[in-house]
């Protein structure tokens, strides 16, 4: 009887002990992730700037409109929310910790040194979702870690990306051409030079710029599409297909702006064309990409609907850790 009641009283305190020490390894690596990327200087602030800056500071400095990367600023706040939305599955999951973790955990400490050693601070961001992750595994298993797979890889979308820049100039381009084209089509006279398009009658000359690009719009639009097809789509190749489309629409959107900024210059005035229409089109045709991306997904579906698994609604995967 001694016994029994030792069991019954021991087994509520290894309990309470566990969930002290998970508590206070959370606490340390979330100090541990804040001191290193918030307050550690290790990168130069910029080119016309003295001293240098954490990771943090350097990153809120290079996600700015003339980079074309100010959308990064959401994308911590879209992870919390992502968490937020997954916090029932994460508090029904199993929680066993894993030592798998400590390899992604390894992973992201390799990034940070190499982009700390190499003075590439994009390295250092790139290091936040493996920590993240192994983490989490380490401390409440693969079952947890795979809840929170997508919030940390989601993270990526915050990485300031040099290519930005040479995907914005190809862009314009090809919004160029193609803007070209359709208003040839239509009997728009047009010389479409570079990023330049010209009426060969003279009564507007138009240069797509960066901002014409459709970068941002494209960006925001992949944003959005992962997100949806994480949420709404259960087969990995209709997220890949759905997500795909998503970057065709956004681009065909922009060429319908411009095509239509082309048609107003032409029929009705170049002057608003190039002024009130350009700056507010913008918020028109974006909706009707995004509309575009949903109704392709409805589409995918009522095609190959998804097949329904007896039971799998309330089937828990074991975790053989």
């Amino acid at each position: 009887m001694n016994e029994l009641e030792a069991d019954r009283t021991s087994f509520p305190n290894s309990t309470v002990g566990r969930d002290y020490w998970a508590s206070f390894l959370v606490l340390s690596i979330v100090a541990t992730l804040v001191y290193f990327f918030g307050f550690v200087g290790l990168f130069i602030k910029g080119t016309y700037a003295q001293g240098v800056c954490s990771t943090a500071v350097w990153a809120w400095q290079a996600w700015n409109p003339a980079a074309n990367q100010e959308h990064s600023k959401l994308v911590p706040l879209m992870f919390l929310g992502l968490i937020w939305f997954a916090r029932d599955k994460i508090r029904q999951a199993r929680k066993s910790g894993s030592h798998l973790g400590l390899i992604f955990v390894g992973a992201g400490v390799l990034l940070f040194l190499v982009g700390a050693r190499c003075l590439q601070p994009r390295l250092a961001l790139l290091s936040l979702p493996f920590l993240i992750y192994g983490s989490v595994m380490f401390l409440w298993g693969r079952q947890v870690a795979r809840i929170i797979l997508f919030p940390c890889a989601f993270l990526v979308f915050m990485i300031p990306v040099a290519a930005i820049e040479q995907a914005t100039f190809r862009l314009q381009f090809v919004i160029t051409g193609a803007v070209g084209a359709l208003s040839n089509l239509v009997g728009i006279r047009i010389e479409a030079v570079g990023t330049t398009l010209t009426a060969l009658d003279g009564s507007f000359n138009f240069q797509i710029a960066e901002g014409c690009s459709g970068i941002r719009s494209l960006t925001a639009m992949t944003m959005l599409a992962a997100i949806y097809v994480h949420l709404t789509q259960k087969e990995l190749w209709k997220k890949i297909l759905i997500f795909a489309f998503s970057i065709v629409f956004a681009i065909a959107g922009n060429v319908g702006r411009i095509f239509t900024v082309v048609l107003v210059a032409k029929w009705i005035n170049p002057e608003l064309a190039a002024g009130i229409y350009h700056d507010y089109s913008g918020y028109v045709f974006f909706p009707i990409a995004l509309a575009a991306m949903l109704g392709f997904s409805k589409l995918v579906n009522l095609c190959c609907p998804t097949p329904l698994v007896a039971g799998s609604k309330n089937h828990v995967v074991p975790d053989h850790d």
